[in-house]
């Protein structure tokens, strides 16, 4: 890879800080959208596997990493709008679009709501919305199904040992800790010792994490944009449970149009790990080339 940076582009509200991992001078641009409670490192792995064969660009998504003082509007469909003003600062026309997570929403939707920008898509771990019991809770929904990741957003840390160790203690990253892992968990602290928190912002997990459950044109989003996908998912969960987000019975429900969208597990992984770790990364990295070229 020629390098690794991170730039701002002018969106609603202020800024939006954006990494780019540089390709070589012919490398196609992929435009990565992480999960709700992420930063743009998460994609660290999957870049380094790309192995410059793609130019990997990736958002702080408003009210995460540096971007986390950007104010409302939350929400899937303003995440869209701002990879468009990252398209625009590039002077980039249309791009393969990859997204992990809640990341994998926002792709569909984009996809969907500006259809001349982005396509194919790489969904992984996400993009397919889990059923909702009638009058849920939307709070306690997501704070069940995020356990530490969003935990922590009301924790603050007297050293960044102290937030290493937290997240080693999460059972999706208990055998599968790296470099690239302490680099992502690292860059969303804010603050100073010994008063350091999480960058990501809690309105905007609330206000994504509803869409994400209840806006059914975000839930739609998914069958809606006239191109071509994949969905990678991990066999096992976000607290390294046997039971992943998805099965192929769950993946059945959905009424996905199979001459658009090819479906593919990818073993041995977690809801972390196919994207931060191995073999993950790679499985990612060979379908963002595919989709890029």
């Amino acid at each position: 890879m020629s390098g690794y940076d991170v730039f701002e582009v002018p969106v609603d509200g202020g800024v939006l800080a954006v990494g780019r991992w540089s390709g070589g001078p012919d490398a196609p641009v992929v435009l990565a959208a992480h999960g709700i409670t992420a930063n743009h490192l998460a994609w660290a792995a999957v870049a380094r596997a790309l192995g410059g064969a793609v130019t990997l660009v990736a958002p702080d998504l408003r009210g995460r990493g540096r971007s986390n003082e950007l104010p409302e509007p939350f929400g899937v469909s303003a995440h869209a709008d701002d990879l468009v003003a990252v398209l625009d600062e590039l002077g980039l026309a249309r791009v393969a679009l990859a997204g992990h997570s809640m990341g994998a929403f926002v792709a569909t939707t984009a996809a969907a709501e500006h259809p001349e920008r982005f396509g194919p898509l790489v969904l992984v771990d996400g993009g397919l919305s889990l059923p909702v019991p009638p009058a849920a809770d939307i709070d306690a929904m997501i704070e069940a199904f995020l356990g530490p990741a969003i935990a922590r957003l009301s924790m603050t840390f007297a050293s960044r040992g102290d937030y290493r160790e937290f997240w080693q203690a999460h059972p999706a990253f208990a055998d599968s800790w790296s470099d690239e892992v302490d680099n992502y968990v690292q860059y969303d602290l804010v603050g100073a010792e010994p008063e350091l928190r999480s960058a990501c912002s809690r309105a905007a997990v609330r206000t994504d994490g509803s869409d994400i459950l209840l806006n059914q044109r975000v839930i739609d989003a998914v069958q809606a944009p006239a191109t071509e996908a994949v969905l990678l998912w991990a066999t096992r969960g976000l607290m390294d449970e046997p039971q992943g987000l998805y099965d192929e019975h769950r993946i059945g429900l959905v009424d996905l149009d199979p001459h658009r969208i090819r479906v593919e597990a990818v073993p041995g992984t977690n809801h972390y790990s196919i994207l931060l770790g191995e073999p993950g990364a790679s499985a990612v990295a060979r379908e963002i080339a595919v989709a890029a070229s």
